[in-house]
């Protein structure tokens, strides 16, 4: 089965915690703390292989996740750094965030690693908070949580021609013609059921070509198969239309032109694509008519008609120096435009305050990240969280709220008394 569009979930690792611990030896008194700083949680990196050929690999596993760091332990030994998670995707793959659907990585390039996420750093150990005035600090910072994001990985081939014509009007045969290519071909709709790519070399040239499935009038509505195979030739340097000139199946084959190129404006930009038509089944023609039509519709739009039969292989070495030639003046496939921005894909912190009787309870995001770094034992961890309190707004949302002298404010399972 061939799969082109998958969603997964990713999560980096979480740093890991440090430590809060005393150095402890024989004849020496207050050695100090020696709390070890945790380790970096793992990343989730991406990275292109040209032994994949679609999404295949993620039908039945969705939730990729990264090693968390470990814990520093004491002697200020660090803990051991999370292992990363490396994906493998085909060349060619696009990941954009599911929710926003903007670009974050275009997999364009062949085994170079790609982070997208960054594993949390590793919290500082109690060494770091010694000063002259506190020389037994009994905190530590927690690691840093990793990020998670759901994304759409979409395979968008890299190819340099592409393909694009009704079922059945030699596509396939074209192919396999022109490169080392063996599709199915067969004398019925749809045979070919999902994308296939060759590599043509001419004259010492070589260029990709993609071939999809069969487009059908319509195709913009849900009808068919090769509207949603179009992506598949986005991002090609230019197009050959392949058209069925005889009218074996009795269509018409200017009418066939212009429904593909309806078809191809309604997707997108793939109409204003450089554009080469092949008149295939010459063979099979009976008069030229149908040929002097479609030839003096596209010298109005300026379009260069090669009349073929890929069955025999007349025209298809004229048909391949006039490609050789066009490609060689047009620019290399360049990636998509990347929005990589880090930060956003963090959860947002926040906090609400509700009352619960006479009570007032604070929740939320922030308020849990908060508590992550309090010693409630210590008296210095019990000042910086009275401290961040007031910095993130809690305090003044309190007031606000109404809270005055006295009045009990609950946070996670514990109660305070509220203070001006």
């Amino acid at each position: 089965m061939f799969v082109d569009k998958v969603k997964i979930k990713i999560k980096s690792g979480n740093g890991g915690n440090g430590c809060v611990s005393f150095h402890r030896e024989k004849y020496v008194q207050a050695g100090g703390p020696d709390g070890g700083d945790g380790g970096k949680g793992g990343d989730i990196v991406f990275v292109a292989s040209d032994r994949m050929h679609t999404l295949m690999d993620f039908r039945y596993k969705r939730l990729f996740a990264a090693e968390n760091g470990k814990d520093g332990t004491n002697g200020r030994r660090t803990g051991l750094n999370g292992a990363d998670i490396l994906i493998e995707v085909p060349r060619g793959t696009v990941i954009r965030d599911a929710e926003s659907g903007r670009i974050l990585l275009d997999m364009f390039e062949t085994d170079v690693p790609r982070i997208l996420l960054k594993g949390g750093k590793g919290g500082f150990g109690n060494q770091h908070f010694a000063t002259a005035t506190r020389q037994a600090p009994n905190f530590a910072k927690p690691g840093e949580r990793g990020m998670e994001l759901e994304v759409l990985l979409e395979l968008m081939s890299i190819a340099d021609l592409g393909l694009v014509g009704f079922p059945n009007v030699g596509k396939s045969t074209l192919l396999s013609v022109i490169t080392s290519a063996r599709p199915k071909i067969a004398n019925y709709h749809f045979t070919t059921l999902q994308p296939n790519l060759g590599i043509c070399s001419y004259n010492d040239y070589s260029f990709i070509v993609a071939d999809i499935p069969g487009i059908v009038e319509g195709a913009s509505h849900g009808i068919g198969l090769g509207y949603e195979f179009l992506r598949h030739i986005e991002r090609t340097r230019m197009l050959l239309h392949v058209v069925d000139i005889s009218g074996s199946e009795g269509r018409d084959p200017v009418e066939d032109y212009k429904a593909i190129m309806k078809e191809l404006e309604a997707y997108g930009k793939l109409k204003d694509k450089p554009m080469i038509v092949a008149a295939n089944k010459l063979d099979l023609c009976a008069d030229q008519s149908n040929l002097e039509r479609l030839r003096a519709l596209l010298e109005n739009e300026g379009i260069e008609l090669v009349p073929i039969s890929a069955a025999t292989t007349s025209g298809v070495e004229t048909l391949l120096k006039k490609l050789c030639s066009m490609l060689k003046q047009l620019p290399e496939v360049q990636p998509l435009t990347e929005e990589p921005e880090m930060e956003p894909f963090r959860p947002e912190l926040s906090f609400e305050i509700s009352r619960e009787g006479r009570a007032y309870r604070v929740s939320g995001s922030l308020i849990e990240e908060i508590i992550r770094h309090v010693n409630f034992g210590d008296l210095d961890s019990l000042n910086y969280f009275h401290a961040s309190l007031r910095k993130s707004g809690i305090i003044d949302a309190l007031r606000e709220a109404g809270a005055g002298d006295g009045d009990t404010v609950v946070i996670d399972n514990m109660e305070f008394d509220f203070t001006e």
